[in-house]
């Protein structure tokens, strides 16, 4: 039997409508992006450059070096914080529609590590996990996946996997369409890029794309 946690964050959420509360949720991400970049960047103004010397022996300027570093991680922080409120958004559609679709554990009956494993949203018997993007290489994902898969089947439950934009890279498309094959393997459900989205919209009635497409669009007229 799963385990669910309290949706604390629920509680908190105003009361003015998913589209507002999206619209919040991407200030408020935005707003700590921001200042997590900005604070990374002064602190790499005192750091050490003298590996800039090899990035000049491979016919990169020091000029370029710098901008590379920078948007290094200025990446890593986009990349996480979009993954995030991405996904917290769409947990949020699921809570619109299903008040009670919080996270929620299981035990792991496949083996000892993890103890437990993590079910995004919990409707009834529908296990949905919900993934921004997932560009892993990593062959050993594939192993964790199926213990996860095989532990979710044990609950009685039935794995579906909502995924927002699917990778670009042969590697790490291959490892998605095993994922998949997986999925199907335990009559489980794989939804991803147009796909994905409109699963959203049919089980919760909010159109999610629709939404952060009119944000987007604002912020482009700002810009």
């Amino acid at each position: 039997m799963a385990k669910r946690k309290k949706n604390v964050a629920k509680k908190k959420q105003p009361s003015k409508g998913v589209e507002e509360t999206i619209r919040l949720l991407a200030r408020k991400y935005a707003n700590r992006l921001k200042k997590v970049i900005d604070q990374r960047l002064e602190e790499m103004k005192g750091d050490d450059r003298s590996h800039f010397l090899i990035y000049q022996v491979l016919g990169v300027s020091d000029q370029e070096g710098r901008l590379v570093d920078e948007y290094q991680n200025k990446g890593r922080f986009l990349y996480k914080y979009a993954g995030s409120f991405l996904e917290e958004v769409a947990k949020l559609c699921f809570l619109e529609k299903y008040p009670d679709s919080g996270s929620a554990r299981i035990p792991n009956t496949q083996g000892r590590r993890p103890k437990t494993f993590q079910i995004d949203c919990l409707i009834q018997t529908d296990a949905i996990e919900i993934k921004w993007r997932d560009a892993t290489t990593d062959g050993d994902h594939i192993t964790e996946e199926h213990t996860r898969l095989q532990a979710i089947v044990d609950a009685k439950y039935t794995p579906i996997r909502v995924m927002f934009y699917y990778p670009n890279r042969a590697q790490a498309i291959k490892i998605q369409q095993t994922l998949e094959t997986l999925y199907k393997g335990v009559n489980g459900q794989y939804y991803f890029g147009d796909v994905g989205w409109q699963y959203v919209k049919n089980k919760t009635g909010v159109d999610l794309l629709g939404i952060l497409t009119k944000l987007a669009q604002e912020n482009a007229q700002k810009n």
